[in-house]
């Protein structure tokens, strides 16, 4: 089998980063690594890729792998490759990140690793460049939600208003006004109100809505600056 001569080999590896929301607080997931270096501190899901299989192929095995979790939508960030990153070895890595309702996928969770959800705002130390990696990942959230309606899909099926309102103010790191919000969400045309209520948070409750999926496909595109400068925030 003829190769390139004169090259230097390397790894290549992936690392995803899982974010979720629980309905009050915008989450990590993160484990303890399981070898060396760094064996036992907090990591994100990453393993290297085998010859036989892609990137996104590699992701989803690593995924299910190390926590459990299957059928999450993986998307492609960017890719690390400082020459000291890893100490054992030149190792390049792919990042991913993911957008799930913590809710929906708790019971896959696998203990083999003590996968742990983390609030984003007390995230421990993590190993290599993988803090950078969730910053990269932080900021391509908040382009992508300012223009696209992408946060929907860490939400249940039924939400309230609220709880929408905490999520972006999770996001973006921001407070934003309660009837802006209302009105601006309202006028996009994504929701459909319910006739139950949330009643936790106060007698008076607020109305529960779901996602009008027609809509939701048909303005993907047309949800253009819903935060205004994301960046500045």
């Amino acid at each position: 089998m003829l190769k390139y001569s004169k090259q230097t080999r390397l790894l290549l590896a992936v690392d995803c980063i899982i974010f979720g929301f629980d309905g009050e607080v915008l989450k990590i997931l993160l484990i303890k690594r399981g070898f060396q270096p760094e064996k036992g501190n907090w990591s994100l899901m990453g393993g290297f890729v085998q010859n036989d299989e892609s990137l996104d192929q590699a992701a989803n095995r690593i995924l299910k792998q190390l926590t459990g979790l299957e059928g999450v939508y993986l998307e492609q960030l960017y890719t690390f490759g400082d020459p000291q990153r890893d100490p054992m070895e030149r190792t390049v890595s792919v990042a991913y990140f993911a957008l799930i309702d913590i809710h929906k996928y708790e019971t896959q969770l696998s203990a083999d690793y003590h996968a742990e959800w983390f609030q984003l705002k007390r995230t421990p130390k993590l190993i290599f460049d993988q803090q950078e990696m969730v910053e990269q990942a932080r900021k391509r959230i908040r382009y992508k939600a300012a223009m696209h309606p992408i946060l929907f899909e860490l939400l249940p099926t039924k939400f309230t208003i609220p709880q929408l309102q905490i999520l972006y103010e999770s996001v973006f790191n921001t407070t934003i006004d309660k009837r802006n919000f209302s009105k601006r969400i309202l006028a996009t045309g994504l929701l459909i109100k319910l006739a139950d209520k949330d009643k936790a948070g106060s007698k008076r409750g607020a109305y529960y809505y779901q996602l009008n999926m027609q809509n939701y496909y048909a303005k993907f595109q047309a949800f253009m600056n819903f935060i205004p400068n994301p960046d500045t925030l």
